[in-house]
């Protein structure tokens, strides 16, 4: 705690951001997506290499906020035919979203053909299958899975095995939930040989539990520990070149949809001639999920 940076301002009748975005979505279409990041209060999960908690409270929300969050997001979008409901950590955390709010928040999305929210293994319960009771709707539950490195794992202070995760997943598919998985690409402790190696494992372990999407995220540094990790040289960010070998090499898995993560995607530039045209590419490849031809560079190539 003592190596964190301030959290940033935020107000707890605010989302601190929202958007659309286009994604490849279960049925094949590229669907828009209303992505809404809510105010909540922190996640009692304390794991290493998160940043989420720097938009967060220290305090619940009071009864009603998420929904005022909501309508105010909602009412400055575009249309979309699926929502992300993303609150820096549990959906089904009650120090989080109040189940109070739930046939509220139900009641605001239920116009989406997808609800999306994120969720830790832990807290997938009966919570889960009355939302989606409430919605009437499709309801997909993302959880981290990190990595299924048998020594990276336990250090990253997830408090989760792969069997919690894989209960977890057992009991939503049981429920006709649908399930998305986080995996980080290249997590602290592993070289960037490993890092790619552990992230196309874990998809492939991921979809034989019954995910239906893998999102690749590159792990970052700016939360204060994992500074400290990256002076101490026991971690750095992954290279843009593993971030396009992790997603070709999960698509060629062809068992799911697998996505990388393009958020501040410029932080791995290393090429003023080819980066863009690289992170441009992996665009493409996240809406069509096929492997395009690389880009080639004569700076790099040579």
């Amino acid at each position: 705690m003592g190596l964190r940076p301030a959290k940033n301002p935020v107000d707890p009748r605010r989302p601190y951001a929202f958007h659309v975005e286009r994604e490849r979505a279960a049925c094949g279409a590229v669907v828009d997506v209303a992505t809404i990041f809510l105010t909540n209060r922190e996640c009692p999960w304390r794991c290493l290499m998160c940043d989420l908690w720097k938009n967060t409270t220290d305090q619940s929300v009071p009864v009603g906020a998420l929904p005022e969050q909501i309508d105010f997001a909602l009412s400055r979008l575009p249309a979309a035919r699926h929502v992300k409901l993303y609150n820096s950590g549990n959906f089904f955390d009650a120090a989080a979203v109040p189940p109070a709010d739930h046939p509220a928040i139900a009641d605001r999305v239920r116009q989406f053909e997808r609800v999306v929210v994120e969720n830790h293994p832990k807290l997938c319960g009966e919570a889960c299958v009355r939302f989606r009771d409430l919605l009437g709707k499709p309801l997909e539950v993302a959880m981290g899975l990190e990595t299924i490195h048998p020594e990276v794992l336990p250090r990253l202070n997830k408090q989760m095995t792969l069997d919690d995760f894989a209960r977890a997943a057992d009991f939503l598919r049981n429920h006709e939930i649908n399930i998305r998985a986080f995996i980080l690409l290249r997590p602290p402790f592993l070289d960037e040989r490993s890092g790619l190696e552990w992230a196309v494992r874990s998809v492939g372990w991921a979809f034989q539990r019954g995910v239906e999407c893998c999102a690749i995220i590159p792990t970052r540094g700016g939360n204060g520990i994992m500074d400290q990790l990256h002076a101490a040289g026991e971690f750095a960010p992954p290279a843009l070149p593993s971030l396009e070998r992790s997603l070709s090499e999960g698509l060629a898995l062809n068992q799911g949809r697998v996505l990388v993560d393009l958020w501040d995607i410029e932080r791995l530039f290393d090429c003023p001639t080819c980066s863009r045209a690289r992170a441009d590419r992996l665009a493409r490849m996240n809406l069509s999920q096929t492997i395009e031809p690389p880009v080639t560079c004569e700076r790099c190539d040579g």
